[in-house]
């Protein structure tokens, strides 16, 4: 008997927890869905998101960085809740995971003119996407390229201040409408971020190009255009530079 018990562990026990600490207790995968991240990522992109760190910065201990890239719920008021996951439908309702860009920290002055990004009055130099979005179709002179929200109550604010515990993200798409983020619902509280993705590990090879629609239409990510090599793409992503050297 002991002998049958010892062998079922080894077999299906043991397998079977070890993949529950993995899940539970160090890493999570994430898939991009949409283009509200590009070029930075693209849609059907899966990520490897840390729990521990999500964990420890929901605890109080560290905090997240400007220019890191977090899987979080929007939140309640702003979300979307729905019952549909990959087609199948759900017996309860849910908040949907959005991926965006930690672009201000608490405590931060937040303000956004003609398309720039503003944080504690100095201008940030956008080059991780800006560049990309002026050769298609950059957003100028919507009410997104002009305000910012303190909360889904408080929108088209010229400026906020960020509150504590709370991060003000923002997706890299800078088409009209190409990102609805704390922009339209306001600074994301740190209960409500699971973790920042760490790297990008799937699919392994894309093609070099990838060009958005600028129609303004819904599901832009699936009016996609690619060309171009094919090159590797799992891929670390570090904050860029131009928002670490911020004050």
């Amino acid at each position: 008997m002991k002998g049958r018990l010892r062998r079922l562990w080894h077999e299906w026990g043991f397998p079977v927890v070890l993949a529950l600490l993995i899940t539970q207790f160090g890493a999570t995968a994430v898939r991009v869905d949409g283009a509200s991240m590009m070029p930075t990522l693209r849609n059907g992109e899966w990520l490897v998101v840390p729990k521990v760190e999500g964990w420890a910065h929901r605890a109080g201990l560290g905090d997240y960085r400007r220019g890191d890239v977090v899987v979080f719920k929007p939140p309640r008021a702003a979300a979307e809740w729905t019952r549909e996951y990959r087609g199948f439908s759900l017996p309860w309702a849910y908040r949907p995971y959005l991926v965006k860009r930690v672009v201000a920290l608490p405590g931060d002055r937040v303000h956004m003119n003609r398309g720039e990004l503003y944080v504690n009055g100095q201008r940030v130099d956008q080059r991780w996407t800006l560049p990309f979005w002026k050769t298609l179709c950059p957003d100028r002179d919507s009410v997104l390229a002009n305000s910012v929200a303190a909360s889904p109550v408080q929108t088209e604010q010229p400026e906020i201040t960020v509150p504590a515990e709370h991060y003000f993200v923002m997706g890299d798409n800078r088409s009209p409408g190409g990102s609805l983020d704390s922009r339209v619902f306001g600074p994301v509280g740190v209960g409500d971020i699971a973790g920042r993705a760490l790297a990008s590990m799937w699919p392994l090879a894309v093609p070099e190009r990838a060009t958005p629609p600028c129609d303004g239409q819904a599901h832009p990510e699936r009016r996609v255009t690619f060309g171009g090599k094919t090159r590797w793409n799992p891929r670390l992503l570090p904050p860029p530079d131009e928002l670490n050297t911020l004050p």
